[in-house]
């Protein structure tokens, strides 16, 4: 019998107890996937993420990350919390931690940028992984089956249901108000039903549904459901966050434009986040794409397996 130890994190906020929880295993050399596959499931987490040595030295480490169900190649909070917790360790398999930490993943190299105040990290900025990706349409009545709301109340004025990823793919999907936003629960009948196959074959059908505000349309409210992967709501999701930003400013008539994106989720949930979104756009192509938020840890402690 072995231990292996652990901290959580709260990402995308400065208020324990709000924000997505994560829980970071900083040295996992010990754990095969199969054990790292069943401590995600027991914690029941969006995300866990597992620290090794980086196979080139001149990164900082690799990091794998498991839902409940699944290794996904890249996703947001998971880098942003794991960095924030490698940050305030000060060092990983003996070696100290700066300002910038560079994680080797299945999606590609990620690139994290830390806040600190006063010698304490406090926030941090990813950089995803892969250009933007646009893949099939989804039918807006299947949109609205799979969160049980009328088909009049996804909107189709910027643009229809679509799959698109920077690293891990989402099918991104406007409402017509935040009314719309609050009635939205999913059904996990409608959402095997819609799910089909995917382009990039890297994750279930996971839906984020949004509403811009009418007066800063780049203020946006946003929810995420992923029932196939056993996450019925997550309260923060960096990684359809970076995608909606991208495909939103790749569809702005400007051909050259920086944008700051600021998207709430998890206010339906109790567990308010808040996720900074800049998105870079140079002769009409999406050119780079940065998540950040700030963090707090919340509990430390060692599994035993």
């Amino acid at each position: 019998m072995g231990t292996v130890s652990f901290i959580t994190v709260d990402v995308f906020t400065s208020t324990r107890f709000e924000g997505n929880p994560l829980a970071v295993m900083p040295d996992a050399r010990s754990l095969t996937a199969a054990d790292m596959q069943k401590i995600a499931a027991e914690f029941g987490y969006s995300e866990v993420t597992f620290v090794l040595p980086p196979e080139n030295p001149d990164n900082t480490a690799r990091v794998r990350i498991f839902t409940p169900t699944m290794e996904v190649p890249f996703a947001g909070h998971p880098n942003v919390g794991t960095a924030y917790v490698l940050g305030e360790l000060g060092e990983v398999f003996g070696r100290s931690v700066g300002d910038r930490l560079r994680f080797e993943e299945k999606a590609g190299l990620v690139t994290v940028e830390l806040k600190r105040d006063h010698g304490r990290v406090v926030s941090a900025a990813i950089r995803a992984p892969k250009p933007l990706i646009t893949g099939r349409i989804i039918p807006e009545d299947a949109v609205a089956r799979c969160v049980s709301i009328e088909p009049t109340a996804v909107s189709t004025r910027v643009h229809r249901p679509v799959l698109v990823s920077v690293g891990l793919s989402f099918v991104v999907a406007e409402l017509a108000d935040l009314e719309a936003l609050a009635l939205a629960r999913p059904n996990l009948f409608h959402f095997q039903e819609a799910a089909g196959p995917t382009a990039e074959g890297n994750h279930d059908f996971s839906l984020f549904v949004y509403v811009r505000s009418p007066h800063e349309p780049w203020n946006i409210r946003a929810r995420m459901f992923a029932p196939l992967d056993n996450v019925p709501e997550d309260p923060a999701t960096g990684s359809a966050s970076a995608a909606l930003g991208a495909y939103l400013v790749s569809l702005a008539p400007e051909p050259d434009m920086t944008v700051c994106l600021t998207i709430e989720q998890g206010v339906e949930m109790g567990r308010r986040s808040v996720i900074a979104i800049n998105v870079t756009k140079t002769a009409g192509t999406v050119t780079d794409v940065t998540i950040s938020g700030a963090c707090v840890p919340v509990m430390r402690g060692e599994v035993i397996f």
